[in-house]
This record gives C-alpha cells, sequence and structure tokens, in this order.
C-alpha cells in the first residue's frame, strides 16, 4: 500500500466536506464521492461530463456492509459476495432508503461492490460509509489506471488524488444483476463467467433478459482519441499496412498469434499472451497510442475466454457503433 495513513485521513475528511477524492481500485481508478450526498453524487457528473441518466456504482467495506444499503437480498448475492468480495464483482440490486436516486440514475436498483485494494479498502474504513465511484475519466474516454491518468485527465476538478499505485486488474467489475430469478451478467469484467458459473452451480441468463442500466454500456465508451477498427486477427497486419500507406498515423494491436510478424506502422503494441496481461495493459496501451499520435487503431478481438469477453467488451466499445473489418 503506496498511501500513507494520513492520506487516507485527509482523503476521507474530503468526503465528509462533499469533496471528490481519486481513489485507487484493483479494477481502475475511481471518482468518489458521498454515496449519501446528492450535491456531492452531481459533481461527480458534472466533472466526468456523465449523463446523470446513467447510474453508478456504490462500493462498500465489506460484505456485512451489504443490508445497510440495499432491500431484498437473495441467497444468490450472498453466495457471489462470499466467494468473490473483496475483488471486481459488482451486484445490482433493490435499492435502500440510504441510497439517494441521483447515484442510481433515477432507478429502485442499485450496483454494489466490495473492491479489493488496501488503499480503497483503508479509505472506506476511515470514512465509515459508502463512496460512490465512476472511473476517473472524461465520460467515454479511457479508464485511468494510474494516478498520471487521473490528473492528465481531470486535473484539479479533483479535490484529492489518493495514490494506491498501478491497478492490478486493470479492466473495470463484472456486474450480475441479481434482482430476478436467474442472475445476468450486464457488463462483464474482472470476474470471468466461468468463475461465476461455477459458484452458481448452473448458466447465467443472457444480458439481454435485463433491462436494468448500467455503467460503461454507452455505445461509445472505453475510448481514446484515435479512432479504433476492429478487423479480424489475420487481417490486423494488412489492413494497419494498408491504413499506413493512406496516410493515417495507425497503432496496431498485433495478436500474440502474429507476433513474429513485421509490421509498417506508426506504432505497435504487442498483445500479452495471457489474457490477465492483456486486460490490466489494455487502457495503458490506448492511452500510449494516443501520446503517440496515431489517428488510427487496428485491433482485433481476443478469445472468447477467462478476461477475453472483458477485453472485447472494451475494444467494442472503444470503437463506437462502427461495423467490424
Amino acid at each position: 500500500m503506496t498511501a500513507r495513513n494520513s492520506d487516507i485521513e485527509k482523503a476521507a475528511g474530503v468526503l465528509r466536506a462533499g469533496g471528490l477524492v481519486a481513489l485507487p481500485t484493483e479494477t481502475v481508478y475511481g471518482l468518489g464521492a458521498n454515496a449519501e450526498d446528492p450535491a456531492a453524487i452531481a459533481r461527480i457528473f458534472q466533472v466526468k461530463g456523465r449523463p446523470p441518466s446513467h447510474p453508478l456504482i456504490v462500493h462498500i467495506g465489506g460484505a456485512e456492509d451489504l443490508d445497510d444499503w440495499v432491500q431484498d437480498v437473495p441467497a444468490t448475492a450472498r453466495l457471489l459476495a462470499e466467494h468473490f468480495w473483496p475483488g471486481p464483482l459488482t451486484l445490482v440490486l433493490r435499492r435502500g432508503p440510504r441510497v439517494p436516486l441521483e447515484a442510481t440514475g433515477g432507478l429502485e436498483t442499485v450496483a454494489v461492490r466490495v473492491p479489493d485494494h488496501p488503499v480503497a479498502l483503508a479509505l472506506l474504513s476511515a470514512f465509515g460509509g459508502g463512496v460512490t465511484a465512476p472511473s476517473a475519466n472524461r465520460f467515454g474516454s479511457v479508464s485511468p489506471t494510474t494516478t498520471d491518468h487521473v490528473r492528465a485527465e481531470l486535473g484539479d476538478a479533483v479535490d484529492f488524488v489518493l495514490d494506491g499505485g498501478p491497478c492490478e486488474v486493470g479492466v473495470e467489475s463484472t456486474i450480475v444483476d441479481v434482482t430476478g430469478d436467474v442472475p445476468s451478467v450486464l457488463r462483464p469484467g474482472g470476474v470471468t463467467r466461468e468463475d461465476l458459473e461455477a459458484v452458481l452451480g448452473r448458466p447465467l441468463a443472457a444480458p439481454s433478459t435485463s433491462r436494468v442500466r448500467v455503467p460503461g454500456q454507452h455505445p461509445s465508451h472505453y475510448a481514446p482519441r484515435a479512432r479504433v477498427v476492429l478487423v479480424e486477427p489475420e487481417k490486423v497486419v494488412c489492413e494497419a499496412e494498408l491504413a499506413q500507406e493512406l496516410g493515417h498515423q495507425v497503432g496496431v494491436f498485433v495478436p500474440a498469434s502474429f507476433a513474429d510478424a513485421p509490421v509498417k506502422a506508426h506504432a505497435v503494441v504487442a498483445v500479452p499472451r495471457s489474457m490477465d496481461a492483456y486486460a490490466r495493459g489494455l487502457y495503458g496501451f490506448l492511452r500510449e497510442l494516443d501520446q503517440q499520435g496515431c489517428d488510427l487503431i487496428i485491433a482485433s478481438l481476443p478469445a472468447e475466454e477467462g478476461l477475453g469477453p472483458a477485453i472485447a467488451n472494451r475494444l467494442r466499445r472503444a470503437a463506437g457503433p462502427r461495423p467490424t473489418v
């Protein structure tokens, strides 16, 4: 844990005073506010440029606090909390009276999780309440995984930046709706579908069966300044070289299976073979290509296993509502 106790106490004081704190989690850095303060929550939306209809995640200190924030907790939710909290899993449940509608986008459901980061947990303990914390970046742009990313994105709009080092997971939490008869994954993330189904002992419902709004599902999200184009893995190299010849400053994500192929492009990222390493580095890779002046990024979707679906979800959102080549 890199944050000093004095920094954690200062951050807790900022939250109590209605301020905004950028805090580390295992997934990405969050822009935190007192989850019971509508005015502070409104500042989150203002600073991010986020539509107020997009709900926020309430971070709490432990599974034992769940009943303080939600109602009608089913056995399924408690089972998942027991196995995956602290960790990158968010549960959608019925809102309790402590949660203002400003935090839920007007919905009667609320997304709740316990972060698996010592600094975040220490802050939640010192603060003594819940913290709403979407990613600490402008709405729709690449999520931050270091304090440098936060400062570059938000500058002085954040009252205090709490340093907890680089984020270990690198993509946001998996969101599971447990308000229905069968749990449904609304957003893939740091906990895999396979792990969830192994604990539940049954398949999860398809996302389309839930109408609950959740973070990160805007058609264009997690996007760098450069335009992202998705192609089949075997077309990545030739599409990148063609775009470079047409005058683009091309950044290319070269799949691990094509790592030995020479590529003529402005900047090249060799995708890690490990899905964990890929997820951890994804947002940093996108930011790096922006910083190198790329105006076009060519990438392919990873295999649909492990953290592959979470990475694929972020790449699709970064590409926006454009067809895959």
